[in-house]
């Protein structure tokens, strides 16, 4: 091989390799956002079956002991919070839990109300049929390339599992 065809393939080596770089630390990040996001469907997946095989659960009260305790458990494994988190900077807080029912009028889920003709036990009303799990305001995620500062991302899964306590 000659010395001009070495030096040329050499400089071809290094034009390519940031280039590479950079291919693999995109899909680093892409595998952590997967990650990240899976992390977050099994745990909201886990917390709305757990609460939908509870009895005496009263979804209209911000402050029940059970969906605290059920919140508390998805974050960090214990029903006191006192476990280390699973993902940081979640909190109870931006866990939102919602429960439908069935209108069989418009042939839809929707948003049940705590009424005692929604799904308020204290006031008679019935169970939900389902409960849907989310994070209302999501949860950001931030790519970390050198030198590069981009806005984080708000990963949003939603759980719907239908509700079995009664």
């Amino acid at each position: 091989m000659s010395r001009a065809r070495r030096g040329t393939t050499i400089l071809e080596a290094l034009l390519l390799v940031p280039v590479l770089v950079l291919l693999l630390l995109g899909a680093v990040e892409l595998g952590k956002v997967a990650y990240t996001y899976f992390t977050l469907q099994k745990m909201l997946s886990n917390l709305a079956r757990y609460l939908g095989t509870q009895q005496g659960v009263n979804f209209c009260d911000e402050g029940d002991a059970t969906v605290a305790a059920a919140k508390n458990y998805a974050l960090t494994g214990t029903t006191d919070g006192s476990g280390q988190a699973v993902l940081p900077n979640l909190t109870a807080e931006q866990i939102q839990v919602r429960i439908e029912r069935y209108n069989p009028d418009s042939q839809t889920l929707e948003v049940c109300d705590c009424s005692a003709t929604g799904c308020d036990p204290n006031a008679g009303g019935l169970a939900p049929d389902s409960i849907v799990v989310s994070l209302s305001q999501g949860y950001p995620f931030q790519f970390r390339f050198p030198r590069l500062v981009l806005d984080p991302i708000p990963l949003r899964p939603q759980v719907r599992v239908p509700f079995g306590g009664t």
